[in-house]
């Protein structure tokens, strides 16, 4: 029997690239999951994929839900506890952050990144903490490297995952009393969906890997480990975490992104940005 036997967790994004690697994890040593989307067929996709490689017996729950809606996080939490009886571990992945520099940023655009890192996680733990107020449990987010490193051109995003650390932490104490432990990842740049363009680009993936000392970007499954290891028992006198699960490049710097900036706004906007105009009025 593995370690998550009868065990249930619930997870955020679970049709992403980080959410469907975690799934994968904790089924394979036994447990059962919930995977929460707004895309009902990107987790169907999810689902069949996860059966095929472990075979039709596992025990999968799609819910279909904003992670940005407390009503729709309220309900999720019901259903996934009616679905098995129990909620052990939520992991929270949604999130997200655009390359755009901070004076091309308005109030809604920079705000909207802080709501979608950290509202998603907030939700999570308030409406999770009654499931497992008796019986204890983890609670795992996603952070980013970005949390610690100066990412130019990551305004929004940076301040969010730092906020978020800032929410793990102070969570943590709070929830201490219900033996809920709570702890995040925090993940270089990784494979998903929404960074594939850049995998298969062999000059941008050499600039972002340069920057780290093992010499390769992430793949879902490295940050899966991390989550599997602060989901289950091995960390049980461990809270208020965030572990770097990122090559190794806090201990040099991010990568130059002034080109990519360039491609996507122009060389005049770019260009008005460095000499500290607004660029679009």
């Amino acid at each position: 029997m593995g370690e998550f036997t009868g065990r249930h967790a619930l997870i955020t994004g679970g049709s992403g690239g980080i959410g469907g690697a975690t799934a994968r994890q904790f089924l394979k040593d036994g447990g059962s999951v919930s995977l929460l989307g707004r895309r009902l067929s990107a987790l169907q996709q999810t689902a069949d994929r996860l059966r095929e490689e472990l075979g039709a017996q596992v025990k999968i729950q799609l819910l279909q839900a904003d992670a940005l809606k407390a009503e729709d996080i309220k309900q999720a939490m019901q259903s996934s506890h009616d679905f098995a009886g129990r909620l052990d571990i939520c992991v929270s992945t949604v999130g997200g952050g655009a390359i755009k520099p901070l004076l091309m940023h308005d109030e809604n655009s920079f705000m909207e990144e802080l709501k979608l890192n950290v509202q998603s996680a907030f939700l999570i733990l308030k409406y999770a903490t009654p499931w497992m107020r008796k019986s204890g449990g983890s609670i795992v987010c996603v952070s980013s490297d970005a949390a610690k490193l100066v990412f130019p051109w990551l305004p929004a995003y940076t301040t969010a995952k730092s906020g978020l650390e800032g929410l793990v932490r102070a969570a943590a104490e709070e929830l201490s009393p219900f033996k809920i432990r709570v702890n995040a990842v925090r993940p270089g740049l990784t494979r998903t969906e929404a960074t594939q363009d850049l995998y298969e680009n062999a000059e941008l993936y050499r600039a972002f890997a340069q920057e780290k000392p093992l010499g390769r970007l992430g793949e879902p499954e490295d940050i899966a480990n991390g989550i599997r290891y602060l989901a289950g028992p091995e960390s049980s006198w461990v809270t208020g975490q965030s572990f770097a699960i990122e090559g190794g490049n806090e201990l040099r710097k991010a990568p130059d992104m002034s080109a990519m900036v360039e491609q996507i706004f122009g060389e005049e906007a770019f260009n008005k940005v460095k000499q500290g105009e607004l660029p679009f009025g």
